[in-house]
């Protein structure tokens, strides 16, 4: 299972890439409007730090709009992978993209459907957004084993982003459910790194080895 970080914190990526475990990004309109940076210049850094996909989302909402960022963003990066939200004009945005070579990412997926035609579209990622289904009182993990059956059944090459991760139990089930990828934020990576038991076997073993040279 291969693990992204959902950030456009430089800084968060600088750290994650030190654990020598982070194989891309993801970004959305809100993460990068959160740094108060300009657009392009915070993704041609992330593209330097991280050796994987980096995806940086369109904001045009109409087919040729999508395309025609599309186009520009794969410029700035080979590594860039253009992220289009789940719309019908989305969806033909990301035939004429994937048809063209460019990684793409289908993204606010919340159905098996949705996926389905994102696959069929020739996406390259797909993002089911398991904590905003879990915020509605329904479980977001079941939409992935939903999903994973029906691209094995049919053999899509599409892979499936977990995104929306809230909290190491939702990293866990990533894994169990055979999902490829899991996005998400650098606290939950470092909880995931964190057990109160190794804490105080790390502890103990300090104690006694200073024990035993007195």
């Amino acid at each position: 299972m291969k693990i992204f970080l959902d950030t456009a914190n430089v800084e968060e990526i600088k750290e994650g890439a030190s654990w020598g475990i982070v194989d891309g990004v993801t970004t959305n309109p809100s993460l990068i409007a959160k740094e108060g940076r300009d657009f392009e210049t915070v993704i041609k850094e992330i593209c330097e730090i991280v050796d994987g996909p980096v995806n940086a989302e369109v904001v045009g909402l109409k087919t040729e709009e999508m395309i025609t960022e599309g186009r520009k963003l794969r410029e700035l990066h080979d590594n860039i992978c253009v992220k289009i939200p789940m719309t019908v004009d989305g969806i033909k945005a990301v035939k004429v993209l994937s048809g063209e070579g460019t990684m793409t990412n289908v993204t606010l997926i919340f159905s098996s459907l949705q996926a389905l035609l994102a696959a069929k579209a020739g996406a390259t990622f797909v993002s089911p957004f398991v904590g905003r289904i879990d915020d509605m009182a329904m479980p977001g993990m079941d939409l992935i084993a939903d999903i994973s059956q029906i691209y094995e059944n049919y053999g899509y090459e599409t892979e499936i982003i977990v995104a929306s991760i809230r909290n190491p139990l939702h990293v866990v089930d990533t894994a169990l459910y055979g999902a490829d990828i899991a996005t998400l934020p650098m606290k939950v990576l470092h909880q995931m790194a964190k057990h109160p038991l190794t804490d105080r076997g790390i502890e103990q073993f300090l104690k006694d080895w200073e024990s035993m040279k007195s």
